[in-house]
């Protein structure tokens, strides 16, 4: 993307993890844990390094995430996990805002 939103906004907690990987979105699954959404989940953010066991979690500010299936339109979008650690659009999913798209590389910027 030419425009970068990078960092903007971003803010991050610490959890714990057993399988979490950098860059894909995580669901809250035990207090103070976070692990891989399945498809359809509802997700809380965006896993950042994953050292000894925990990992920084992005819960706020602007991220950049991959997405599968229809291209998500910009705007305020029903959006869920598409289980492969990005996300789909989704009719029944919570709304985020879509601010960009880059459909030859399968990402989008959103507001989490």
């Amino acid at each position: 993307m030419k425009v970068s939103y990078e960092g903007i906004g971003a803010w991050s907690a610490t959890f714990e993890t057993a399988d979490a990987r950098e860059g894909q979105v995580v669901k809250l699954s035990a207090p103070r844990t976070v692990s891989p959404c399945a498809a359809g989940d509802a997700f809380c953010g965006v896993a950042g390094p994953v050292r000894g066991g925990v990992c920084g979690v992005q819960l706020g500010g602007l991220a950049e995430v991959s997405y599968t299936g229809t291209v998500p339109g910009v705007g305020n979008i029903g959006l869920t996990a598409d289980g492969s650690g990005g996300v789909c659009a989704a009719e029944s999913g919570a709304e985020y805002w879509v601010l960009a798209v880059d459909e030859s590389a399968g990402r989008c910027v959103i507001k989490l």
